[in-house]
Parts: C-alpha cells; sequence; structure tokens
C-alpha cells in the first residue's frame, strides 16, 4: 500500500537467486510501484532481461551503451528518477564493488549516483557470508547509510544449510513497505492494542469464547510499527503471528488476564486501542476437574467480566488517546456513540454485522469511525489492512496536530 506510485529501482547481480527478482518485481507492479530494473552482465546468465521487461512493463537495462533500446543509458538520470534502490539479490562480489565504490557496470554506476535509500539483499553460500571481507563490505554500506535485508536460513544451491538464502521477494516487500510506512511524528510514540477473543474457562476442557478471529488487532499492530511507532499488543488465542520487529506481543487468554497486561502497560501509552472481543461474561467458579456428562439439563452460573476499556478509560491522562471498537447488530450509531461517551474514548470504531464482509473472521471490514465531537466517518468496505491504515491515517492527523 505504502508502494503505490514509487519509483523503485531493482538491481539483479549474478546469482542463482537471480529467478527469485522475477517475483519481486511482480509484487512491486502489483503494489502499485513504477518498476525499472537493471541488470549486471552476469545476472543476464540466470534469469532473461525479457522476462524482467515483460513483468515490470520497462526495457531492462544492462550496460552504459544502451544496446538493449538504442539510447545511452545515464546512470546519474536514473540514480535521481528512484525513490529507492533495491539490489536483489546481492552478491559478495556486488557487496564488495559498492563498498568500495568500484565502479565497472551500469549498476554500481547507478549505485553511487543515487540520492535515494538503498537496500541490499546479499545472497550467496554461507561460509561467503559470514566471511570476514564480507562481513567489512556490509558494516562499510551501513555506515554509508544504505539498509540490508538479511539473508535468510535453509539449504543453499552448493547442498549446505546455513544463512545466506535470498530473503523471499514478500519479504523484501514488507521491508521497502515497512520503509515507506515510516512517519516522524509516531516514531516517538507508544500505542498499545488488544485483539483477538478472550477465553473463559469452565473446566479443564471447555470454556467460552466468541468468533473474533483477532485480524483487525493484528493488522492495526502492524500499521503503526511499521508507521515508526513501539507496539505493544496484548493477543487473545489467535492463529496470528506479528510480522514486525517493533511489535511486543504479551499473549493471554482470560478477560481477567487481558485486563492485567493492560493495566501493566498502561501509564506508558500514547495510544490505546481496543480492538479485543472480551467475553462480557465469566463462569463464577471453574471446575478442577472435567466436568462429566448427567442428566438432559446443565446449568453454569455466569458473572459479568470487568469492562476494559471503561476501567481503563477512567485513569486517561492529559495527551493520551484512547480508541474503541463496537460491534453491533441494531441501533448501532447510537450504541456506538453511549460507548463513546461511557468509556471515556476519544473515537469509536463501529462494525455492524449487517454490513456483508464486516465483523468477525473476514478479511474485510466497514468501518465508521466517531470522534469525542460527534463527528462521523464513513468507509467503504476494504481489507482490514486498508482499515488498520484508514484508522491510522486519523491518529497522525491527531498526532501532528497536537
Amino acid at each position: 500500500m505504502n508502494l503505490r506510485n514509487k519509483k523503485i529501482l531493482v538491481g539483479v547481480s549474478g546469482s542463482i537467486a537471480a529467478y527469485k527478482s522475477a517475483l519481486l518485481v511482480r509484487l512491486l507492479v502489483k503494489a502499485g510501484a513504477s518498476v525499472k530494473v537493471i541488470m549486471t552482465e552476469a545476472a543476464t546468465e540466470f534469469i532473461t532481461p525479457l522476462t524482467l521487461s515483460v513483468l515490470s512493463q520497462n526495457p531492462v537495462l544492462s550496460s552504459f551503451s544502451g544496446h538493449e533500446n538504442g539510447n545511452w543509458n545515464n546512470h546519474v538520470e536514473l540514480g535521481l528518477w528512484a525513490d529507492l534502490l533495491v539490489i536483489a539479490p546481492a552478491t559478495a562480489k556486488t557487496l564488495s564493488k559498492c563498498a568500495t565504490g568500484y565502479c565497472d557496470d551500469l549498476l554500481t554506476g547507478v549505485y553511487l549516483s543515487a540520492r535515494c535509500p538503498v537496500f541490499f539483499a546479499p545472497a550467496m553460500d554461507v561460509d561467503m557470508f559470514h566471511h570476514p571481507s564480507t562481513k567489512l563490505n556490509r558494516a562499510a554500506l551501513t555506515s554509508f547509510g544504505n539498509y540490508i535485508i538479511e539473508p535468510e536460513f535453509g539449504e543453499l544451491a552448493s547442498g549446505l544449510v546455513g544463512d545466506g538464502r535470498l530473503a523471499e521477494p514478500e519479504n523484501i516487500m514488507n521491508e521497502l513497505d515497512h520503509y515507506f510506512a515510516k512517519t516522524p511524528v509516531a516514531q516517538s510514540k507508544k500505542v498499545l492494542i488488544t485483539a483477538g477473543p478472550t477465553i473463559e474457562a469452565i473446566d479443564p476442557v471447555r470454556f467460552i469464547s466468541n468468533r473474533s478471529s483477532g485480524k483487525m488487532g493484528y493488522a492495526l499492530a502492524e500499521a503503526f510499527a511499521a508507521a515508526g511507532a513501539s507496539v505493544t499488543l496484548v493477543s487473545g488465542p489467535t492463529n496470528l503471528k506479528p510480522i514486525h520487529n517493533n511489535i511486543n506481543l504479551v499473549k493471554v487468554e482470560s478477560a481477567k488476564a487481558m485486563l492485567e497486561a493492560t493495566e501493566q502497560n498502561f501509564e506508558n501509552a500514547d495510544l490505546v486501542i481496543f480492538a479485543a472481543a472480551v467475553a462480557d461474561y465469566t463462569p463464577r467458579e471453574m471446575a478442577t476437574q472435567k466436568i462429566k456428562k448427567q442428566g438432559q439439563n446443565m446449568s453454569l452460573e455466569l458473572t459479568k467480566t470487568i469492562d476494559i476499556a471503561k476501567t481503563i478509560g477512567q485513569f486517561k491522562r492529559e495527551g493520551q488517546l484512547l480508541i474503541g471498537f463496537a460491534l453491533e447488530t441494531e441501533n448501532e450509531l447510537a450504541y456506538a456513540t453511549d460507548k463513546l461517551v461511557s468509556k471515556n474514548l476519544d473515537y469509536i470504531v463501529l462494525n455492524s454485522l449487517n454490513d456483508p464482509g464486516a465483523g468477525f473472521a473476514h478479511d474485510t471490514n466497514k468501518i465508521t469511525v466517531i470522534d469525542r465531537d460527534k463527528n462521523i466517518l464513513h468507509f467503504d468496505l476494504k481489507s482490514k489492512t486498508e482499515a488498520a491504515a484508514d484508522i491510522l491515517q486519523i491518529v497522525l492527523t491527531k498526532w501532528k496536530q497536537a
């Protein structure tokens, strides 16, 4: 999403991993970026320029003379054109040349001319990757302000197993997307998010819960972490795993445990988002042994759980922002507005189960955001990632105005 309308140069050097550059280019184009590819002569032995030309929708460049298109390929203009240069795969030779300023081809010429951020995604055998000279070159490149997308562990072309595999194209995409997502106003902020369901134990085997998947809360955590914020994600049981390094995951199960974890992290948070679907009731007592099936009926005495958002809202300090969620099936705006006021929130995000594609278990959501002044923002049905980006923009605007 953050790559839309960005101008990306993809450098491809001579590695067996060059085949992955085709998928990377395809993903960049699909994300809305304008892509130009520069290949070293050695790279053309592993993947054809025609393949990358078709995928990038631009001629592939490999020499200053421009014999591919009959033009002079101006390395200075290319370096100025790009919003970002990513060299993937970056061989040991390419790392060495860029680290020492040895310019003998179009790719190194563009690198030395580039004023944009430069990312290197190394790919080589494990011993080459861990060699002192490679470590020295990596350190030199990062000291120049460049970025390294670390290779992954796995089976290598040599048959050895270890570090050196080119990062998967999807992971490279995440790194680039996160770079463009960073916002200065968010980089000093601490964000606390609750997500997923809670489970309330009946006995060691059974429990009460709900259909929440946690996808909305996790999408919010990724959006704010990508923007540069430090995120603590208090999550009930889900099948999800956070991707971004700026996310500290705190796993809980019950509403009581979620409240305790939220209270522990609340004081230092600049923003708290209550996206979890917390159980409203819990068994008054949990049986220590599995309850045996007896008779036709069973009675279970329940007691109300503590309202986490309402409890935390009482202690909101000056400058802190609180956002809640309301999932409703009737009188949606009225009920959501009541919760906004009673829980001392700054914003409430309304989901209606009457909207197809919204609510639990979907990858999409249709949200309405209401603020303290009763201003209402309606959004179309979108992916939960896009809905999280909309909420992020609302908060960023608020922070910029503060």
